[in-house]
């Protein structure tokens, strides 16, 4: 599927995650319509999402002007509105499964047939909430990451059910607006980048826990150490460099040792109230409460300014 200037993208939800997606599909040239039965929501996404690309532009991220870009993306007044000749819809819900069976029998019954129904949700298999409709063979999760129109990576997770050119369109589309999706090749709850995160975190609460280490030092060590590799490559890139001899090499160095780790971490504590309260007052100490929102908007330009680096890296060091 290839995305042209005019093709139709129907958002639904216009929270923090639809409002992202809204970006990255206007960007990418496409007609956004979104919508959000919560008019609180729909009031607030106007003013979030030209916020979102001026600060694109202020990166040398936006090949228009924000307001040309802006200018494709439509509030509609219902659902059937927001879905009406839409090439691709991309829902973005309440994350709860009775929710999300609920929007997408609405979304089967409303868009044409040919239409991509994409769900962000970012733990629950499609299989569960498409099961019974008559149209789940165009129904598949796209999950992004947050926020989407800043970290490119997108999770493609066929159903049982997703016809097979569903899943190569919906790849080709996300391609074609500078997202990078990869794809499930099975169904398993958290997908691949929660299952990774939540491995990486349970770890962290482990050596809070046992005393082993302050939580802002934890920090550190993933922003000054693993994160600066990690941000140009992935963990079987990392280990084929780290031994002379590459892969291979690498287990027959370390194999033994990272197993015994493995069993130390094998079993994954409950995260009790007394270690969520410490770990709680190390940060409000490091960032007050207040503070959040704020904070997060720097982290927001702080992407956009490691993504504009990283493009001029890249382009530099292929």
């Amino acid at each position: 599927m290839r995305l042209t200037l005019g093709s139709k993208i129907g958002i639904v939800g216009a929270g923090l995650i639809g409002r992202a997606w809204a970006i990255v599909f206007a960007r990418g040239g496409a007609l956004v319509a979104m919508f959000d039965p919560d008019p609180k929501a729909m009031a607030a996404a106007p003013g979030a999402i030209r916020a979102g690309l001026e600060a694109l532009a202020g990166e040398g991220l936006l090949e228009e002007m924000p307001a040309a870009v802006f200018a494709r993306v439509d509030l509609a007044n219902s659902l059937a509105q927001a879905v009406a000749e839409a090439d691709y819809v991309q829902e973005n819900t309440v994350e709860t499964l009775e929710a999300k069976r609920h929007i997408f029998a609405e979304l089967d019954r409303l868009a044409a047939a040919q239409t991509i129904l994409a769900s962000s949700t970012s733990n629950i298999p499609g299989s569960l909430f498409t099961e019974a409709l008559a149209g789940r063979a165009r129904c598949l999760v796209a999950h992004p990451v947050n926020p989407p129109h800043l970290v490119p990576l997108v999770e493609l997770v066929p159903t049982r059910f997703s016809d097979p050119r569903v899943v190569s369109h919906a790849k080709e589309l996300l391609e074609g607006v500078g997202q990078v999706p990869i794809v499930v090749d099975r169904e398993i709850e958290g997908f691949i980048l929660n299952r990774l995160q939540a491995a990486l975190l349970n770890e962290a609460f482990r050596l809070v826990e046992d005393g082993y280490v302050s939580t802002e030092d934890i920090d550190k060590t993933i922003k000054e150490g693993l994160g600066l590799r990690w941000s140009f490559m992935g963990p079987f890139e990392t280990i084929d460099l780290n031994a002379p001899g590459g892969v291979r090499d690498y287990v027959r160095r370390y194999a033994a040792s990272i197993h015994r780790l493995a069993q130390q971490q094998a079993d994954p504590r409950v995260w009790k109230d007394s270690l969520v309260d410490r770990i709680e007052a190390e940060r409000r100490r490091v960032l007050p409460a207040d503070k959040l929102a704020e904070r997060a908007e720097w982290r927001d330009r702080r992407l956009a300014a490691l993504i504009a680096h990283k493009r001029a890296q890249d382009k530099k060091y292929r």
